[in-house]
């Protein structure tokens, strides 16, 4: 096949998240009149629009446009879409708001996987997103993880699918109803198949599997382990929830006798190819654990904020060298799916719990960006510089949410708005264009997603 070639020019600012002295194609943080060329999906030369081959397959105007890699979501689960602003849910804490939607995810199959996992990926590529993990734990009626991994290669999203997983019930003493877990064996034999069909660990990869047993409260110590000698046999990343709030660290303490670092310890779950969600409740000396052994955080401000799970200390853990990047989580924690607005409530919360200056909108930027690259174990994406993945993102900024910020294009993306993607690019292809999805119809997607999420509330009534 002939090369495919695109060109990107005049951005009023290009910001590539790219370091000092970095490597030999290190190129300016900030470059204003940007660009970049694209081949085959990946970046082969950025500066300076008249610096770049002016020929391409297809040329982009980004004239009036912010622009900068596209953002890595490192947490969701993207079927708790079609239960978004369930009244009994409204106002709990996490363990009363997974007991009101336990019944209602049961009722859940293929269908409600698939279009779920379609338009969340959809929400999250308007918003600027171009990676997302997902973690998908419960497998009612036939639903399988292999039905979010088809939405996902539809709409065109980098994709991390996590084969979740509960085994303990409430029978047994933990959180979930008994209906909604499965046997160890299996569970354990559905990670190697999903692993051995669709895991793909080359650079530039489309789609990858990461392993994760749902949470403390609701797998087994024996699980926790054999997931994880069976994802470093595979050479394939580790992912579950810790330390979300004060009841989790309460039964921790009570069913192992241990706090969240000396468990995870005890599992064999600490290392660079591990990241955990939430971790508001670490204390400093677990927050070095993570740092020393180089595990990853999943930061989900709105949730936390939603379900009244505290403030995580990300300030605290980015100035200990801990790998951080951003999550939207379930969107029925959230109720939106929409990176910039994470990035914004990272930046506020941190000066909440200190000062002014705890955080700054560029700091919030890197987070969403590279820092959720690298909590994904990913050296590709993140950054826009040569060798990189043609991840990209840009925000046009002739509008009401942006008027009169002209003072810092960058730092509007996270003071302002939060706005929607005018662009959004993926391994090289436009799946954003002029703030419209290319890939399936979104008049479609909403329908088909409406209908399921309706029938959800009919058999709940």
């Amino acid at each position: 096949m002939p090369d495919q070639t695109l060109l990107l020019k005049n951005a009023d600012v290009l910001c590539t998240m790219s370091e000092p002295n970095e490597d030999e194609n290190h190129v300016e943080s900030e470059i204003k009149g940007g660009g970049l060329f694209v081949r085959n999906g990946i970046i082969e030369a950025v500066g300076e629009s008249n610096s770049l081959p002016q020929i391409a397959d297809t040329i982009i105007d980004m004239k009036g446009h912010v622009v900068i890699p596209g953002m890595v979501n490192t947490h969701h689960h993207l079927f708790q879409n079609l239960t978004r602003t369930v009244p009994a849910a409204q106002n709990s804490e996490l363990f009363g708001w997974l007991k009101t939607l336990y019944p209602i995810w049961s009722n859940i199959g293929p269908k409600h996987v698939y279009w779920s996992t379609a338009l969340g990926l959809a929400e999250l590529a308007l918003s600027g997103c171009t990676t997302s993990s997902d973690h998908l734990y419960i497998y009612p009626n036939g639903a399988k993880l292999d039905d979010s991994l088809s939405a996902a290669a539809d709409i065109g999203v980098r994709f991390h699918g996590t084969r979740g997983s509960m085994s303990i019930g409430e029978s047994q003493g933990g959180l979930p109803p008994d209906s909604l877990t499965e046997k160890e064996t299996y569970i354990l034999s559905e990670s190697q198949r999903l692993i051995e069909t669709y895991n793909d660990n080359n650079r530039y990869a489309m789609q990858r599997i990461a392993l994760a047993p749902c949470s403390p409260f609701s797998v087994s110590i024996d699980l926790m382990r054999e997931s994880a000698e069976m994802a470093r046999s595979y050479g394939v990343g580790l992912h579950t929830h810790l330390a979300e709030n004060v009841e989790d660290i309460e039964y921790g303490l009570q069913q192992f006798g241990m706090r969240p670092g000396e468990y995870i310890e005890a599992v064999g779950w600490t290392g660079d190819d591990v990241w955990h969600a939430h971790c508001v409740q670490l204390n400093s000396e677990e927050i070095n654990l993570f740092s020393k052994t180089g595990t990853g955080i999943a930061h989900c401000p709105c949730s936390n904020m939603r379900l009244a799970s505290g403030i995580a200390p990300v300030r605290q853990m980015l100035d200990s060298g801990v790998k951080v990047g951003l999550g939207v989580d379930g969107s029925a924690s959230n109720d939106s799916g929409n990176m910039l607005n994470e990035a914004r409530q990272t930046m506020l919360l941190q000066r909440v719990n200190s000062k002014a200056s705890s955080m700054t909108a560029r700091e919030a930027l890197k987070v969403a960006t590279r820092g959720g690259a690298s909590v994904l174990n990913r050296d590709d994406i993140g950054v826009l510089a040569p060798g990189y993945a043609a991840d990209i993102t840009a925000f046009k900024r002739n509008n009401v949410d942006f008027s009169g910020s002209d003072w810092d294009p960058v730092a509007s993306l996270v003071f302002c708005g939060p706005g929607k993607a005018n662009y959004t690019i993926i391994n090289g292809k436009i799946i954003v264009s002029e703030g419209q999805l290319t890939t399936i119809p979104m008049e479609k997607l909403i329908h088909e997603h409406n209908t399921l999420s309706h029938d959800l509330i009919n058999l709940s009534t």
